[in-house]
């Protein structure tokens, strides 16, 4: 069965957290939404009730004795079908937002925590500490005829001034209260019936979209052939229209918000990227992305730039090769030409036979130059394949001084070898290059001594050779290390060599994860090179390297 493909860890960022903001917002969502409507539903019973049991409370107040006061409590108990009871501020413990409620002539509504029953308190006179409570658990057709009951027998002590007291009575009431005619009240036949015979309706409404229902109550008025009309009062709507259009404004708000902060950082960097890819694409090969993190998108820019700047240094290494190799074949080429017309200008055997010689002197070293130029090419052009294996250093050391030995050279080749069995992570055929190309490099340039050592430090293993020539000045002892270089002392041309050999063991140094310099040597005077690479190849990104110029 074919694996599915796994998704990239940039997208599942993105998806995973826009999918976490819909979902968090969601959840914000509902809970401001509870927060609201349960503020909302509170406001709305406390103001339905406000006026209401502010006419039960004025009925109380007006009464001129106890006995009047409990009698009209009794009845108007009867009424609502629930019990009144009249208690003191100290036994019903009200707040201080609660009593400030109460002196402005609201109610106040407590809600049982089950939601069984509803408590409601409204003022019957604040400086005779008297506050009535009823204790209600549903609101019934029975209720709402006893409000008109009520405010019926409180116009009653205004005859005449029916509607100034209405408009007193008002601002306890959230929906409007008027004393109409009875053709106007919008009643249907048996209401107009019920209303003649002295009985209270109510006539409900259905709401349509956006509206919620309400209710009206209408009652007979004391006012010939005129009814008293409350209403209408609107149901409460969990769900206004406005209410869910701006929460969905303000959700819509903060998802684009939050996504548009985890998606311009990316957006802004592959932009950075592609800018830098015009740059070089349009001939500025110095162009790069600078953008910081640890994100996809970094990394991409991180390795765009490695690319930006590997591409750079091949074609700068491109074009010095190019003027370098150009140069340094002219002379082989030169003196095989010349050698040619001194072979044809001359008939004598042993002439030509010295001729021949040095014509194939030339070409072994013309071939010489262009195996040393198909190597460094071959370095120049990217990281090869390593083999990386355990090599013995003492092993390697020796088997070198002894291939340096067999050259016939001059000078002695001594070896410092390192404690027995020190081993190192290497690709056995580079590292033997890199030693071997020192060593021979030496030679060129000691008067009597070449020695040659290894080791391990602080997880790194190292090679060295030195001798006891004139050394390298401190100034120079960089430009070593570029091709087709050669130092205008004491290592001229006649030292042989052809400047390439040094940048070979640098590159290689460089694809080891390590690094090559030059220093004087302490104990033989003369130049001191030593390779440093990790011991262990696992741990080079521990390292902090540079890459050879």
């Amino acid at each position: 069965m074919p694996k599915l493909p796994i998704p990239s860890s940039i997208f599942v960022r993105i998806y995973g957290g826009l999918l976490l903001i819909i979902s968090a917002v969601a959840l914000c969502t509902y809970l401001l939404l509870q927060v609201i409507n349960d503020y909302r539903a509170a406001e709305y019973r406390e103001s339905m009730a406000t006026g209401f049991f502010r006419l039960i409370a004025l009925g109380i107040a007006r009464q001129s004795s106890p006995e009047l006061q409990q009698a009209w409590i009794e009845e108007a108990g009867t009424l609502l079908d629930s019990k009144i009871v009249l208690s003191k501020a100290q036994q019903i413990d009200f707040t201080s937002r609660e009593l400030e409620q109460l002196e402005q002539g609201k109610a106040v509504v407590r809600i049982a925590n089950n939601f069984s029953y509803a408590d409601i308190y409204s003022a019957v006179s604040v400086e005779r500490d008297q506050y009535l409570q009823v204790r209600m658990s549903k609101v019934s057709e029975q209720q709402a005829k006893a409000m008109a009951i009520f405010l019926l027998d409180d116009l009653d002590h205004y005859r005449g001034q029916e509607q100034k007291r209405l408009k007193q009575l008002q601002v306890y009431f959230p929906f409007p209260l008027h004393i109409m005619p009875l053709d106007k009240a919008s009643l249907e036949p048996d209401q107009r019936a019920r209303i003649k015979r002295k009985e209270v309706v109510l006539a409900l409404k259905e709401g349509g979209v956006g509206h919620n229902s309400s209710v009206r109550i209408i009652a007979p008025s004391s006012q010939f052939n005129h009814v008293l009309v409350i209403g209408p009062m609107y149901l409460f709507d969990w769900m206004p229209v406005q209410l869910l259009i701006i929460i969905s404004a303000i959700a819509l708000l903060v998802i684009t918000t939050t996504a548009y902060l985890i998606i311009h950082p990316l957006e802004k960097k592959i932009k950075t990227v592609e800018s830098a890819a015009r740059r070089i694409g349009g001939g500025d090969l110095s162009a790069r992305a600078e953008v910081d993190g640890k994100d996809e998108v970094s990394q991409l820019a991180y390795a765009f730039n490695s690319m930006a700047e590997h591409i750079q240094r091949l074609i700068d290494s491109q074009r010095e090769l190019t003027r370098a190799v150009s140069h340094e074949l002219r002379t082989p080429v030169a003196r095989i030409r010349f050698g040619m017309e001194m072979l044809a200008d001359t008939d004598d055997y042993d002439d030509r036979f010295r001729q021949l010689a040095q014509l194939d002197g030339d070409i072994d070293e013309l071939n010489k130059l262009i195996d040393e130029i198909l190597t460094y090419a071959k370095l120049e052009q990217g990281i090869p394949v390593l083999d990386f294996e355990s090599v013995d250093l003492g092993e390697l050391l020796q088997k070198v001084a002894k291939e340096t030995t067999a050259l016939g050279v001059k000078q002695k080749v001594t070896v410092q070898l390192p404690p027995q069995g020190t081993i190192a992570e290497a690709e056995r055929r580079y590292l033997h290059r890199v030693l071997q190309n020192l060593a021979g490099n030496a030679t060129r340039y000691a008067k009597s001594e070449v020695c040659l050592s290894a080791g391990i430090y602080e997880g790194c293993a190292y090679i060295a050779v030195e001798d006891d020539g004139h050394g390298i000045p401190e100034k120079d002892r960089e430009k070593v290390f570029q091709p087709f270089t050669r130092l205008d002392d004491s290592r001229t041309r006649a030292s042989g060599g052809y400047g390439l050999g040094l940048s070979i063991v640098s590159r290689i140094a460089f694809w080891f994860g390590g690094n090559i310099k030059v220093e004087e040597s302490p104990r033989l005077g003369g130049a001191k090179f030593v390779m440093t690479w990790p011991m262990k190849q696992k741990n080079r990104n521990k390292l902090k390297l540079n890459e050879p110029s």
